[in-house]
């Protein structure tokens, strides 16, 4: 069960000068040892419990910008004050100057166990730019220095994972809502797929009820896993909502979606969450079968 705001990505976000619903999307490709994963519309808040499950023990921060902690000047607080403020049990290693003018990095580097992160990301604030990576054990400095050089360095389309020896996953995160995962969990991109259409069901609820939050089921991934064998590039849309039964339409892309592109005309399968009894119906437009999940 995941619990979903009013202050959701989908809730907050939307499409064009007519403010349309911002659309699920989800896209994966495998690299080597990993997958890469790019989607939508997720706050790092909404995805971190999922990310961290395979995780190492030590997570870094590598890339923070936001606009929830501004000084007098507004100025954005350093990361290290951040998550002094947020209580959490940390390490801090300065790049320097450097850094903040590379993609991907900041000044400092966060050193934190991945049980903090959930704390550290508690949804009360948005990073509109944040950069996570974990490592095996922690760093000795010259380490660190290393491991920022390796992802300063990396091209945009480059895998990361491989350029970190141990490392299990790559999180980079923009204006809290799109998200680009790398993973050596193969279950990872089902588990994002699951919570993204679990969180569109629950934006969907909590506006028509006016509710502040709801506790949405997930639908498990053997479900999902069978959505991104037939294809990897997936859009989805509210279709309907009523009481405690939402409906989500999924069409399989050809490619992945990118803001600006017109909706989907076709839909290959209906989703449907029933609230009450905990389920989700998966079935595919031309009513041939269907794939049920109970959570």
């Amino acid at each position: 069960m995941v619990e979903v705001g009013r202050d959701g990505a989908f809730n907050v976000n939307s499409v064009g000068m007519d403010h349309l619903p911002f659309p699920l999307s989800f896209s994966v490709c495998e690299a080597g040892r990993s997958w890469q994963i790019s989607a939508s519309a997720a706050r790092a808040s909404e995805l971190i419990d999922v990310l961290s499950r395979s995780a190492n023990d030590t997570v870094l921060v590598v890339d923070l910008a936001t606009n929830s902690f501004l000084d007098e000047d507004f100025q954005q607080w350093r990361p290290s004050l951040i998550a002094a403020e947020q209580g959490i049990d940390f390490a801090l290693h300065s790049l320097g100057a450097w850094a903040s003018d590379t993609l991907g990095l900041g000044e400092e580097i966060l050193v934190m166990h991945r049980d903090c992160l959930p704390r550290f990301l508690d949804g009360s604030w948005s990073p509109y730019e944040l950069s996570l990576v974990d490592v095996p054990m922690v760093p000795a400095p010259d380490q660190l220095d290393e491991i920022a050089l390796a992802m300063g360095t990396a091209a945009f389309d480059e895998p990361v994972l491989p350029h970190i020896e141990g490392s299990r996953f790559w999180y980079s995160g923009h204006d809290d809502c799109y998200l680009t995962v790398e993973s050596t969990d193969p279950t990872m991109p089902a588990l994002i797929l699951s919570r993204l259409l679990a969180l569109l069901a629950g934006s969907a609820l909590v506006s028509a009820d006016e509710t502040s939050s709801v506790m949405i089921p997930e639908p498990d991934i053997a479900t999902t896993d069978r959505l991104i064998r037939e294809s990897p590039h997936w859009i989805g849309a509210v279709g309907a909502t009523s009481g405690t039964l939402v409906t989500i339409h999924l069409s399989a892309m050809p490619q992945p979606w990118h803001l600006g592109q017109k909706p989907a005309a076709h839909v290959d399968y209906t989703a449907t969450l029933d609230l009450i009894r905990g389920t989700w119906q998966v079935t595919p437009a031309d009513k041939q079968c269907s794939l049920m999940s109970e959570w």
